[in-house]
Formats: C-alpha cells, sequence, structure tokens
C-alpha cells in the first residue's frame, strides 16, 4: 500500500499540475507535505522514503555528470570557474552577515547556515531534461557551477568540524587534500577500465544497467569514506561514465527512464514530507525567539537574492541572452537534501538550534518552488526563441530516411545502433530495416527465420525509443530486391554488414555488396565492428582527394560528425588540406562540440600507413568513391587488398557518399543483375601477384 500511495502521487502529480499550468516538480513536493508526517500524516517518513530519497539525489547529480557536454564542458572552463566563485561567495556573504546581524547566530551557525544557502541541488534538473537543453552551454556553465559550489560548501564544512573537533591543522588539510586527488585519480582508472572491459564482455541490457548503477553507488560510497559527500561521488562518476553511454543509446533511455520514473520522485516526495507548514503558525505564539517566520524570509530573502546576483551577474560577464540568465538562476538557486545535510552536520556539533533546522526546511519548500517556475519559464523561452526556429529550419531540405539490410543476427545489433547514432534526432523518421530472401524452395522457411531476425531489431530500436519499419521481401536476386525496396521507401542512404572473408572463393566485397553500390549513386554505408561502440577511442576518416566536388561531401560528415559527438571520441580526418579546411568550417560551425583533428595526407599512397597506425580499439573509415565519379582513381580498385594486408582491426566503415551517375532506376531485362565489374586487366594483375606470392614462399 506504500507503494501504490507513492505511484499513484507519481501517476497524478503530473496531470494535475499539468492542468494548473505548473511544473509537476512542484507537485512532488506539495503531495509529500500532504501526505507526510506533518500533513494529514497518510505515510510515514520512514527508513524506505530515506533510502529511496538518497538513491533519488544520487541519480540526479549522477544524469547531470552523464548528461554534462564534456566538450562545452573544457571550452567554457573559465566561465564555469568564474560562475562557481560567485555563486558561492555571493550567497555565503550575504548569508553570513544576515545570520549575526538580523538571525543572531554565532559566527560558526553563521558560516554552516552560508554554506547551505551558497551550496545547492539540482532539483530542476529533470525539467531540462524533459526540454532537450542537457548540452545547452548555460546548463553546462550552471551545472558545473553547482556542483562546484556544493564541493566548496562541503570543505567549509568539513574545516568548520574540523575546528569545532579541534583537528583542522596543517596535517588534516594535507590529508584532506591528498585524498581528494587520489579518489578522483582512482575513480578515474577504475570506472574506465572496468567499464571498458564490461561493455566489450557482456552486452545484456539488464546486465549493462545493473553494472552501471553498481559504478554509481561505489563512486559515491567511495566518496563518503574520505570525507565528501556522496552527492560529489555521483556526479563525478558520471562524467567519467559520461564517454561510454551515448545519450541516444539504449542503455541511458533505460537509466533516464527508471531514474524519472521512481527514484527521482521519489526523493521529491521524500523533501515534501520533511516540510512541516504547522510552524508557520505555531510560531506566532511563540516570543522566545526570532520566530520560524522572520526566519524563514530572510533566509529565503537573501539566499535567493544571492544566488540571483551571481546568476545575472555572470549572465551579463558572459553576454549571454537574459533568458539563459534566467536558466542560470533556475537550475542554481534550490536546496533541498544537500542542506538538511549540511544543518545536521551543525546540530551533531551543537553549534545551531531547532529553530534553524526548522527554518532550513521551510527554505525548501520556498526555493524549490522559485526553482522550478524560473526553469521551466526560461526553458521553454530558449527552446522557442532559439532551438526550435533553427532546427525546423534545418530540417526542411534533410531527406534523411536510412534503409538498413540485416542478414544475420551477429551483426544487426552494430547496425542498428550506427543508424541511431547517426540519425537525426530532431526529425524522429525512424528507421527502415529490411530483411531480402531468395525466391527458391527453401523461400519460406527463409522467410520465418527473417521475421525472427526482425523482430529482434525492432526490439533493439525500441530500447532506444526509435521507431522501426520492416520487411521481408522475396527476391531473385538480393542486390535487386535491396536497391528496388531502397526506391520504394524513398530512402537517403544505406547501412550495411560487411562481408567477412572467408576460406571461400566469395570475393571481398561479398555476394551482393558491390551491385548494391554500383547500381545506386546514393550515400552507402558498409560496416565492420566487433566491439561495443562506446568503447572505441578514435575515428580514423581517410578522404580522397576531390572528395569536396562530391554532392554527397557534407552529408558523410554529418553522419559521422553525429556518430562521434554520440560516441564521445575524438575523430581525426586525414587527406588533402584543401578538403581539410571545407570539413574545419562545417564541423566548427554545426557540431562545434565533436573533437575533431585534422592531418594531411597529400597523397592516396598515406593509405597504408594509417592502416597500419590504427589501433585495435579505434575505427577506420574510408571514404572512397564509384568509378566514373570526380574523386574516383584508380588507387581505389586495390582497396580490397589493403584493407586485407595492412589492415589487421576489425572495426571499420566503407563510405560511398552520393555521387552523380546514372539513375538508379535503369534496370532493364538486358542489364546484367549481378554486376561484378572485375576488367580482365584487373584479374591478370591479381593472378599476378598471387604468383609472385607464391613464388617468394617456395
Amino acid at each position: 500500500m506504500v507503494f501504490f500511495t507513492v505511484l499513484l502521487i507519481i501517476l497524478f502529480a503530473p496531470i494535475v499540475m499539468g492542468k494548473l499550468r505548473i511544473p509537476h516538480i512542484i507537485g512532488m513536493v506539495l503531495a509529500g507535505v500532504v501526505i507526510g508526517p506533518h500533513g494529514f500524516n497518510i505515510l510515514e517518513r520512514d527508513a524506505s522514503f530515506e533510502l529511496f530519497g538518497r538513491v533519488g539525489l544520487l541519480y540526479i547529480m549522477f544524469l547531470a555528470g552523464l548528461e554534462m557536454d564534456m566538450q562545452g564542458l573544457k571550452n567554457d572552463s573559465k566561465k564555469i570557474s568564474i560562475f562557481s566563485i560567485a555563486s558561492f561567495l555571493t550567497p555565503f556573504a550575504m548569508m553570513y552577515v544576515a545570520g549575526i546581524y538580523l538571525l543572531g547566530y554565532s559566527p560558526l551557525a553563521s558560516v554552516i547556515l552560508s554554506c547551505v544557502m551558497a551550496a545547492n541541488t539540482l532539483i530542476s534538473y529533470p525539467i531540462i531534461t524533459r526540454y532537450g537543453l542537457q548540452k545547452h552551454k548555460t546548463t553546462t556553465i550552471s551545472v558545473g557551477a553547482s556542483m562546484s559550489s556544493l564541493l566548496l560548501a562541503l570543505i567549509v564544512v568539513t574545516a568548520v568540524e574540523g575546528s569545532a573537533l579541534g583537528g583542522a591543522g596543517l596535517g588534516f588539510w594535507s590529508l584532506f587534500v591528498a585524498k581528494i586527488i587520489l579518489y578522483c585519480i582512482a575513480i578515474h582508472y577504475i570506472l574506465r577500465i572496468a567499464t571498458r572491459w564490461f561493455l566489450r564482455s557482456y552486452s545484456d541490457s539488464v546486465m549493462q544497467y545493473i553494472f552501471v548503477l553498481g559504478m554509481m553507488f561505489f563512486s559515491a560510497a567511495l566518496s563518503e569514506v574520505i570525507g565528501i559527500d556522496g552527492i560529489f561521488g555521483a556526479f563525478y562518476s558520471g562524467l567519467v561514465l559520461n564517454r561510454f553511454i551515448p545519450h541516444v543509446s539504449p542503455l541511458m533511455q533505460r537509466i533516464e527512464f527508471i531514474g524519472n520514473a521512481i527514484f527521482i520522485p521519489y526523493f521529491l516526495i521524500g523533501v515534501g514530507m520533511l516540510i512541516n507548514v504547522r510552524l508557520l503558525f505555531d510560531s506566532a505564539h511563540d516570543t522566545t525567539t526570532i520566530g520560524i517566520i522572520p526566519t524563514v524570509l530572510i533566509i529565503v530573502i537573501v539566499g535567493t537574492l544571492g544566488k540571483a546576483i551571481a546568476a545575472y551577474g555572470s549572465c551579463l560577464a558572459f553576454r549571454l541572452p537574459f533568458q539563459d540568465g534566467h536558466l542560470m538562476f533556475g537550475l542554481t538557486s534550490a536546496h533541498a537534501a544537500g542542506g538538511i545535510a549540511i544543518v545536521m552536520i551543525g546540530m551533531q556539533l551543537n553549534i545551531i538550534d531547532d529553530n534553524m533546522l526548522n527554518g532550513v526546511v521551510m527554505m525548501i519548500l520556498f526555493t524549490c518552488i522559485i526553482s522550478t517556475i524560473v526553469t521551466d519559464k526560461a526553458a521553454r523561452d530558449i527552446v522557442l526563441k532559439g532551438g526550435l526556429r533553427k532546427s525546423q529550419k534545418n530540417n526542411e531540405s534533410d531527406d534523411e530516411k536510412i534503409l538498413i539490410p540485416v542478414k544475420y543476427h551477429e551483426t544487426c545489433n552494430t547496425l542498428i545502433n550506427i543508424a541511431i547514432l547517426m540519425r537525426n534526432t530532431e526529425l524522429n523518421r525512424g528507421l527502415i530495416a529490411l530483411n531480402v530472401v531468395y525466391d527458391g524452395e527453401e523461400a519460406e522457411e527463409d522467410q520465418q527465420r527473417g521475421r525472427e531476425l526482425l523482430e529482434k531489431v525492432v526490439r533493439k530500436a525500441a530500447e532506444a525509443d526509435v521507431r522501426m519499419q520492416t520487411q521481408v521481401r522475396l527476391a531473385a536476386n538480393i542486390a535487386n530486391g535491396i536497391k528496388h525496396a531502397f526506391k520504394e521507401y524513398e530512402c537517403s542512404e544505406i547501412i550495411m554488414g560487411a562481408h567477412v572473408p572467408d576460406n571461400s572463393r566469395r570475393p571481398f566485397w561479398g555476394e551482393f555488396a558491390q551491385s548494391v553500390f554500383n547500381g545506386l549513386s546514393r550515400q552507402i554505408s558498409i560496416v565492420r565492428c566487433t566491439q561495443p561502440l562506446s568503447t572505441l577511442r578514435a575515428i580514423h576518416v581517410a578522404v580522397p582527394s576531390r572528395a569536396e566536388f562530391e554532392p554527397g561531401f557534407y552529408r558523410w560528415i554529418e553522419r559521422l560528425s553525429r556518430l562521434a559527438m554520440n560516441i564521445g571520441c575524438r575523430i581525426c580526418f586525414h587527406g588533402r588540406m584543401a578538403s581539410l579546411n571545407l570539413i574545419d568550417q562545417y564541423i566548427s560551425h554545426k557540431h562545434p562540440g565533436v573533437r575533431a583533428e585534422y592531418i594531411s595526407m597529400p597523397k592516396w599512397k598515406g593509405l597504408i600507413p594509417l592502416m597500419q597506425s590504427v589501433k585495435g580499439d579505434e575505427m577506420l573509415v574510408v571514404v572512397t568513391a564509384r568509378p566514373g565519379t570526380v574523386s574516383y582513381k584508380a588507387a581505389l580498385n586495390n582497396l580490397p587488398e589493403e584493407l586485407t594486408e595492412n589492415y589487421k582491426g576489425n572495426n571499420y566503415i566503407i563510405l560511398f557518399p552520393d555521387q552523380f551517375g546514372p539513375a538508379p532506376d535503369v534496370m532493364t531485362f538486358a542489364t546484367a543483375q549481378h554486376t561484378e565489374q572485375l576488367s580482365a586487366y584487373r584479374e591478370l594483375v591479381l593472378w599476378w601477384r598471387h604468383l609472385k606470392r607464391r613464388l617468394f614462399f617456395f
């Protein structure tokens, strides 16, 4: 019944608050006030609320680190530092003066209260997630400043605690700083090594989720061991794991779903259950102290004003739009469980009294309401005034529709993941999976196996909340079946698996791949990847000369940029400077968060040294061309042999961009259905190479 009651609140609070045009987070907190021990006493704030509430708080901080724009964090480190100092010192100084001269507290008690108001909890962060602004520049600055302010507040509280116990000397601080440094180094390497190994070894979705959650709690627990609240450990683990969990991946969808459905609402309801509204009325008859109402008013006004001055002052200094200042203030103005934890430390040291505790608890309600309302309005304004119009303008001419031919269970997950990471999420057009079977004696059995494979593909796409169309198609020729489906669905590109070389006489391209890319002039990506994409360290792209003159030049740059950005790895382009300069301009304008590098490769002969330098945990992308096109060169004919002889890695993409050529619908009875296009001269060259090898070895 306890869990049923909580689920009813989680279910109906957003509905009721939506009717009232109020952010649903406020509904969760108010519901906790109503059902809690200080309201109608329907539920007690027992150990379950303490446990789930603590998990919810850690979950919020973990998500904030997990969804942080790491490149933006590096680029805006100066702004984050400035805002962090302002967001900590301004409310700290104002609250300290108010605590001594207005509330009559002792210096140590005023320091504790100042730490409460200088630190903040990202109570309104779920609103940012709902509007899709996790990687917005202002969000990155605000979240970074929030964690820095929290860390500074915890350090000051630790100093107060050490002073009260008589142990805050030079040795204490030297050990404390050393523990923080060792903690950050240890967590960084332990989590990275363990996560890379686990994701490579186990693909089960439940196991991956449990592992990630375990790493978060391990980091939080170890943080408490060294004397820093677990909030910091949860956030830091999110920063470390940020690299391995792409934002559009199924794993990320599961993490966000479970957190937003259970743990975070539990935390918000638990915060509401702490608030005793009756104190506002009972204090009217209390003449021995200053009273709860003046205390709450002073704490709320002074603390909130300090956060507002820091946010809007930093906004003006950074020359950001005014709605960004609203967002900075909204994210950094709420106080919740972190403030209560700091006050409880003061109570254990007999520095503060129950009146301050009650004042802080009441302050939580008001600051949560202020924070959620301001954040919701600011996020909506940012989306409407900036991002929405821009995305609509960019999407009007985007014809993206990806076709994925699938044949094997072993490779279909990789192809789906590649497509999910490359797709434009703003379009939300879904993907198309195709299974083509020969129209022969075993066609019925092959169709059934194809349906089973496509069911697996649909489930995989559903995990990432991506729509998937499927079709099992009969054809006398596999390549023609793919080409006909491509035209019927009006697709823009194909992502297909590479043929795995074996001891048979099949060529490098397999039975039908060459017929597909020779029969279509649209973009085709042939993929082979034997490890999870999130564990790739880098992507190396070989760009042929004159690639910038092809019609599909910017399409493949866009797809690879999205892939690198979602994975979080660096991408290195190798080619002539004329091509690299255009790539640099495009990425700097469209995807400034991508960690792109540009290495000159004047001649295509540099491809072999590049192949030999690519490591096993990196991916090689070769942008090639079809015969008769602008960027085609005879050296591309040697690509299969060069890959076989010089590239021992298992991760590569061979990419055929959009190119002008014969119309793909020119297919008649007289046209050959299987175009291998291996000339007699080419066969003679291959025969001579094979003969030289035999003579050399024997």
